[in-house]
């Protein structure tokens, strides 16, 4: 009993269901798989068998991926990589098993996961025995879409993400037929307006709102009448201002709510992990001493237990060293003087002054030809701040003392930067000496004092960030950034998914075919020859994945439509339309969502969920889940 309640209070820790097996075999296996080890093979496992896509053939292990220069790859022998794909299978098969036995067989049939997770190992097994069979000579591999199954049925947040996602679907896909509608009448209407095919003048029109061609394509009918111009404005206006932004509204009022729900549920299952513990403890007969009991003997009630709980776990709060206590009375006027706000002030104040002043030579010296440069003065700058910088830090460790100066993490920062902008400063006195007039020291000995002292510029601009803290509306902004950066890893990871089950179905679309050699005078000004875009194909698993990226950035993303479809088949552009409308507008759209939610939830809020993590919010935090308190208490 106590180990079920250790492990009940586990579960409320990490966010997790109490609904498994109870028994003290079944105990020690499930801690035994949610321990950190298991949990690290798990996750290594993945991120190989994901990997394997840049070793596979076609290789990705070649210097560049332009087809005019690129080598011939590296490929393993069969067998390779296959024997690490097996490898792989066999740790999924552990964990399944595992999964599957803790939550029961009756659980087992209801969870749609854990059984798609099997039929994606039994198609990848029978995959990978096809494979053998015909010596690794088969066109197709299956199992390559399938792999980021693996990453993301391992993730309860990337699962929560596609449940929102997929209640975002419908909306769309109304907006979709309705907007595929108006794209129609608009083409059928405007034939005259837009030279070439139905299928020709659709596709422009569609890049159009995207205004990735604006205004290539207006520019034929613009240059017949002037009149035309007029449609395309409209159209720009009313596809991209309007039936964008709309489709924005949509998804962000779908996706509204999603970070409180996650709230709420994890808060539930916190709830009854802690309450179940609670109940184990209080059937046993003899209960460890004062383990249920307060100093007047009186028996913990539930709700008690609760706030024992929320204490014992929240982070402990941390206590600087003290400063040193000086005796003498000059010592203790330094001490307040440097140890004072104001003083740290000032060297943000000073830090400023730096930047400033290498801004101003850098300016000064950009049209000069480096024979004409004096250094003089930058090195100079550099020496004397660097100085500041170098008492400020001895300065402070003499009023804080240096344990205390140590437990601040701005200190650390500061001091580190400190150091190496001495050291690098050192290295450059003892090869070139003191800066003078006319110091031009980049020309003397193998060492280059420009690339140092460039490094040494950016060490000062990133010591310039300490200044964030003290400014509330940057302290927003970057609490506002890292609140962002935790929740936003499901979506990434389910761009990820998409993306490599994308680049893993490789269709016939590559240019390593095409003809190289024509001359660039002599081809269309814009087209993918002319620019020169041979690096972007899909020759490789990691050329295809620049090449994707490109196409989602949507800039002159019309070159690819074109190229493809004539280096490959017309229907490319349906391949290359279905990943702007995954890529750009539904998962950036699902990004601006992510985005107003953050700001729209609390701090607390989206650290609960994001982290997955070890800390309960303290009281009056969550205001949206005051209406739910009676609710959760009554569902234990």
């Amino acid at each position: 009993y106590i180990n079920q309640a250790i492990v009940f209070i586990e579960d409320a820790i990490q966010y997790r269901s109490i609904n498994h097996r109870v028994d003290s075999k079944s105990l020690w296996l499930y801690r035994w798989y949610y321990s950190r080890t298991c949990q690290w093979i798990l996750s290594l496992t993945i991120t190989v068998i994901l990997a394997l896509a840049f070793i596979e053939e076609p290789s990705s292990l070649t210097v560049t991926s332009d087809v005019r220069y690129r080598l011939p790859a590296w490929n393993p022998p069969c067998g390779l990589t296959e024997s690490i794909e097996l490898l792989c299978f066999l740790v999924f098969m552990v964990d399944v098993s595992v999964k599957s036995y803790l939550i029961g067989w009756k659980e087992f049939w209801k969870n749609k996961w854990l059984m798609a997770y099997i039929l994606t190992l039994i198609v990848s097994l029978a995959d990978w025995i096809v494979s053998l069979s015909f010596f690794c000579n088969e066109s197709v591999r299956i199992r390559r879409i399938l792999r980021p199954f693996f990453l993301l049925q391992n993730s309860s947040m990337m699962k929560k993400t596609l449940k929102s996602i997929n209640s975002t679907l419908p909306e769309m896909a109304r907006w979709v037929i309705a907007q595929k509608t108006s794209f129609h009448r608009v083409v059928v209407s405007s034939g005259s307006c837009i030279s070439g095919t139905l299928p020709d003048s659709l596709t422009s029109l569609l890049v159009l709102l995207t205004t990735a061609n604006n205004p290539d394509v207006m520019i034929p009918a613009y240059s017949k009448n002037r009149a035309y111009s007029i449609f395309f404005i409209l159209f720009t206006v009313l596809g991209n201002l309007f039936l964008m932004n709309l489709l924005t509204a949509i998804i962000y009022n779908q996706f509204r709510g999603y970070l409180l729900k996650s709230v709420q549920s994890s808060l539930f299952r916190r709830r009854l992990g802690i309450r179940a513990a609670f109940e184990v403890l209080s059937s046993l007969k003899e209960t460890p001493a004062s383990s249920l009991k307060m100093c007047s003997c009186d028996q913990l009630s539930a709700a008690q237990f609760q706030k024992l709980f929320e204490e014992l776990d929240k982070d402990a709060i941390k206590q600087h060293p003290s400063s040193p206590e000086y005796q003498s009375r000059f010592m203790q006027k330094m001490q307040f003087a440097f140890g004072h706000p104001y003083f740290g002030y000032l060297g943000n104040v000073v830090a400023l002054a730096n930047i400033i002043s290498i801004c101003v030579v850098l300016v000064m010296d950009a049209d000069k030809q480096p024979s004409e440069r004096d250094d003089f003065f930058l090195g100079a700058i550099n020496c004397f701040f660097i100085l500041y910088y170098l008492l400020e830090m001895l300065l402070k460790i003499l009023a804080m003392g240096l344990k205390r100066y140590l437990s601040y993490p701005s200190n650390r920062f500061d001091g580190l930067l400190t150091i190496i902008l001495l050291i690098l400063e050192i290295a450059t006195f003892a090869v070139y000496g003191f800066p003078h007039p006319g110091w031009r020291p980049e020309f003397m000995g193998l060492l280059s004092l420009w690339d140092m002292v460039r490094l040494v510029n950016m060490l000062i601009v990133f010591r310039f960030l300490r200044i964030i803290p003290n400014m509330k509306f940057m302290a927003l902004v970057v609490t506002t950034l890292l609140d962002l950066v935790k929740n936003l890893r499901a979506f990434a990871g389910i761009l990820l998914v998409i993306h490599r089950g994308l680049c893993s179905h490789q269709p016939v679309i590559s240019c390593s075919a095409a003809n190289t050699t024509h001359d660039n005078g002599t081809l269309q000004c814009g087209t993918y020859e002319q620019l020169e875009y041979w690096p972007n194909n899909f020759d490789d698993f990691a050329a295809a994945v620049v090449t994707l990226w490109d196409v989602m950035v949507v800039n002159n993303w019309q070159v690819f439509l074109d190229a493809f479809s004539r280096y490959s088949s017309p229907w490319a552009k349906i391949y290359f339309v279905a990943w702007w409308l995954i890529s750009s507008v539904i998962w950036v759209n699902l990004f601006v969502a992510l985005l107003l939610e953050v700001r729209r939830c609390s701090p607390l809020q989206t650290s609960l969920i994001g982290s997955g993590g070890s800390r309960e919010p303290a009281e009056g935090t969550l205001p949206h889940l005051k209406p739910y308190e009676s609710f959760f208490w009554r569902c234990s």
